[in-house]
Formats: structure tokens, C-alpha cells, sequence
């Protein structure tokens, strides 16, 4: 496949178009319980801070990220990769649903919890989980049933992972908000990437990160994505497009599978808006990283998870995150699955 930029350890079925709707969309009250009766809301974090308002000089191009920065990231394991035995990315979607990469390339659904790979929720340096490190086994892989791999990149690159079992939320461990189609996904400016991929553009195994990365980028148009001195058509409409123009910051090896994360322009939470796909080579002049939209794929996200999906990821009600003053109120939305 030349110089494509994917990760492994050696998605037309409708979704939803990239809408460029009301900016005002608010995510679901994702609740998440730990020790605490308080339940916690998607797109928080409680412990980690980041700065909102300076790029990365130095994922490929980025820094260590602060523990429990991004607490949805998960570190999914195969025994075959040495050292800690990361591979790909995800994100928590709920107590137990992790969504990633279609091409990460996991095991299907077997008849009982696979004893490997472990999915490590909650930490930051993977030599060292921590004390708010989860482990969870698999117990079933969905991959969308169009995804495919070409010369040219890949397609209906998602998938969902469920968990043997529920994790427990804590600062550590939180949900990742998905965006449906009232999100204006394009006007968002405050964008971030972060993964224990790959930190040169040589993306050798021995360049893999043990403790999480993590980079700010800018979220480029598709029409410049796609245009002939960049990826020249090989970009579509269930992808995005992020990095900059110049490269020298980007997702690499490793990174797949995890999340492109930008904060809402009105409230202090944050959207997992992408995917880590693919890219030609990391960090190169107009290739930016390309990302499976969750946002396009938001309805088989939510008829994959099935029962769960509506009791937690998408109810009838959907409450605000009380905590944002611009979100003090309850609005009712209807899902209608097919």
C-alpha cells in the first residue's frame, strides 16, 4: 500500500452528512457512575488541563499530555507488539462501548470475553497505568460492514468494540461526547489530537510513545484536502480532514483508532468528532491525517450499540450538561432507528 499510514499489529450504508447546522448543539447527558451518586457528563475532564490557546512546536509534532487530560482515550493491547503492546487508539463512548478504527483489525465476536487484547481505560503512561487505569477484555467487534482498504486510502474505517464489563467513571475515566447532525463541526476552532503512536515522521516501532501524546491542529476543508497537490480526490465525505498545511504535526502509527477532540465554541466541553484513519507517510506537507467522521457515522453508532445506545448514549430526553451556562435547560429530541 506505498506510504499509507494505517496502524494493525502486523465503512454505503447511510450515516449522516457532515451537517453545518446550529452551533448551539449540545451533547447528550452521557452519564457515567463511579464511587460517587454524582453522575458525570461527556466531554468533561476533571483532573487534566489543557491549554486552550497555543499550538504544539513539537502523535508526531506534540508533548506529553497531563494525567487524565483526555480521559476517554483508550489504549487498545495486542500481545503480538512489543513493550506495552499498544497498537491502536479508541475512545469511550460509554460504560462499554469503545469506538476505533475499522483496519486496527481486532478479532471478531467470539463466543466468550477474548483474553486478549486488553483495552487500558484511564491511563496516561503505559509502562505505569496508575491507579485509575481500568482493564477490560472484549467481548464483541463490530466493523462497519463496508469497510474496505484501497491504493488510495480507506473506507468506512470505524468500528465498536463492546467490553466484558462496565468501567466505573472517575476523573480518570470519562465518556467522549459524539456530535449528531446540529453540530456545526466545521466551525470548530479549538481541535486536538493525542495517542502513544509513533513520534517521527520515521514511524518505527521504537518511536512509539509510552506516555500519551498530544497536539493541537486545525481542521482543514475537504475541498483543500482534496484537491490535486493534496490528496487529490482520494477524501470523502464520510472523512475530515485535520493537521496543517506545512505538516510537521500529525497522528502516526500507533495513533489509529483514536480521537480528533475539539472543544465546543459555546461550553466547556469537548466532542470527539473523528477517527484516526489513515495519512500518506506522518506529518508531510498537504497530508494532513485523515479521520472517519463520527458525525457521519453517528446513526450506526447508535443502532450498533442497540439497547445500550438508547438507554445511555442517546434517550428520548436529552438533559444539557447542567455545569455550562449556556446549557440550563432540557430539550426533547426523538431518535428514530431503522
Amino acid at each position: 500500500m506505498g506510504d499509507l499510514r494505517v496502524s494493525g499489529p502486523h465503512g454505503h450504508s447511510p450515516g449522516l452528512p457532515r451537517a453545518q447546522l446550529s452551533p448551539m448543539a449540545r451533547p447528550q447527558l452521557l452519564t457515567c457512575h463511579g464511587s460517587s451518586s454524582v453522575p458525570w457528563t461527556c466531554g468533561h475532564y476533571y483532573y487534566g488541563h489543557v491549554p486552550y490557546d497555543y499550538g504544539m512546536t513539537r502523535v508526531v509534532g506534540g508533548t506529553f499530555a497531563i494525567e487524565a487530560a483526555w480521559p476517554w482515550i483508550v489504549s487498545i493491547q495486542h500481545p503480538t507488539v512489543p513493550d506495552q503492546g499498544h497498537f491502536c487508539g479508541g475512545s469511550l463512548i460509554s460504560t462499554q462501548w469503545v469506538l476505533t478504527a475499522a483496519h486496527c483489525a481486532l478479532p471478531a465476536a467470539p463466543a466468550t470475553p477474548i483474553p486478549f487484547p486488553p483495552m487500558l481505560v484511564g491511563a496516561t503512561q503505559l509502562s505505569q497505568p496508575g491507579p485509575g487505569t481500568q482493564a477490560r477484555l472484549i467481548r464483541k467487534v463490530i466493523t462497519h460492514g463496508y469497510y474496505a482498504r484501497s491504493m488510495n486510502g480507506l473506507f468506512y474505517d470505524i468500528a465498536l468494540v463492546e467490553l466484558d464489563r462496565p468501567v466505573q467513571c472517575s476523573p480518570y475515566v470519562q465518556l467522549a461526547c459524539i456530535p449528531d447532525a446540529s453540530l456545526a463541526v466545521s466551525e470548530l476552532q479549538n481541535c486536538w489530537i493525542a495517542g502513544w503512536g509513533a513520534t517521527t515522521a520515521r514511524y518505527v516501532s521504537e518511536d512509539a510513545s509510552d506516555i500519551l501524546q498530544e497536539a493541537r491542529v486545525h481542521l482543514i476543508d475537504l475541498e483543500v484536502c482534496n484537491s490535486t497537490h493534496w490528496y487529490s480526490g482520494s477524501v470523502h465525505v464520510f472523512n475530515l480532514c485535520a493537521g496543517y498545511p506545512q505538516g510537521t504535526i500529525d497522528t502516526c502509527q500507533g495513533d489509529s483508532g483514536g480521537p480528533l477532540m475539539c472543544k465546543d465554541n459555546n461550553a466547556d466541553y469537548w466532542w470527539v468528532i473523528g477517527v484516526t484513519s489513515w495519512g500518506r507517510g506522518c506529518a508531510r506537507a498537504r497530508r494532513p491525517g485523515v479521520y472517519s467522521s463520527t458525525q457521519y457515522f453517528y446513526d450506526w453508532i447508535v443502532v450498533n450499540m442497540g439497547a445500550q445506545a438508547v438507554k445511555i448514549s442517546v434517550p428520548k430526553a436529552l438533559f444539557c450538561p447542567c455545569s455550562s451556562p449556556v446549557c440550563m435547560q432540557t430539550r426533547e429530541l426523538t431518535l428514530l432507528l431503522k
